[in-house]
């Protein structure tokens, strides 16, 4: 088991997984419950379920097809999209899921944090932070699978959603989502520096030595992947699949 976690990070569109750049152009990958399997068969720890439209189509989580996930999965499973209610959170809950991911109705209703925090326990609720650079190199916070802006700065965000009760927070670097290009190290190094709760890195991986980068650089606690774990390599086809463990280990000593 690696002691700095590596997270697949999963994109949902519909009931199909798909991968995306930039938050856009959505790249058909395949079918969630046959890609569980792979990454069961791959002995990965954990496992991040994002549905990339659930919100912005105002939509609740597919439980059928979460179901489906959580009982083939062997290792933890935690999911993002669609969750603005108490009880949509405890059916996730029930039906197996381990931690539920909450963006944008954070905004709405930052309550709804410390209230699924006070029932579940602040571990099994995760907070998602997108952020994008603009072009003047400032970090701009977004809701809604990036398409609304929002006027908090990015680290005091960071700081609030620990108090109201977040036990972890995924921050994605938009700008460099799907780009192969690595980890915003800098924005991971402050946010990791602002919070006590661990910083899962997202967006932009494209080799071991990214995530050292992350780790080593930005503080990062644990290190979501995209595109590496679902193509062959930049520019290739289809290929779900996991870094070597020992080299990603060697490489965090």
């Amino acid at each position: 088991m690696l002691l700095t976690r590596v997270i697949p990070c999963l994109l949902l569109k519909g009931d199909s997984l798909v991968k995306t750049v930039n938050f856009k152009k959505p790249d058909y990958i395949g079918d969630p419950v046959n890609t569980a399997r792979i990454f069961n068969e791959l002995e990965v720890d954990e496992l991040t379920v994002l549905d990339i439209t659930a919100t912005n189509s105002n939509k609740l989580p597919d439980f059928k097809i979460l179901s489906e996930l959580a009982n083939e999965c062997f290792m933890p499973l935690a999911y993002g999209g669609g969750i603005r209610d108490f009880e949509s959170a405890k059916k996730l809950f029930e039906i197996g899921i381990e931690k539920v991911i909450i963006n944008s109705y954070a905004f709405e209703k930052p309550e709804f944090i410390t209230q699924l925090a006070a029932h579940f326990g602040n571990q099994a609720i995760v907070a998602s932070i997108d952020v994008k650079k603009n072009a003047f190199s400032k970090y701009k916070v977004y809701s809604n699978s990036g398409k609304k802006k929002q006027k908090t700065d990015v680290v005091d965000w960071a700081k609030q959603l620990e108090e109201l009760g977040a036990g972890e927070i995924i921050l994605t670097a938009i700008h460099q989502e799907g780009t192969w290009k690595g980890f915003d190290t800098n924005l991971i190094e402050q946010v990791s520096n602002a919070v006590d709760i661990p910083v899962i890195a997202n967006g932009g991986a494209s080799s071991i030595n990214d995530i050292k980068a992350a780790v080593k650089e930005g503080h990062a606690s644990a290190v979501c992947l995209g595109s590496m774990v679902v193509y062959q390599n930049k520019g290739m086809g289809v290929l779900v699949n996991f870094p070597d463990q020992k080299k990603i280990i060697n490489a965090l000593k």
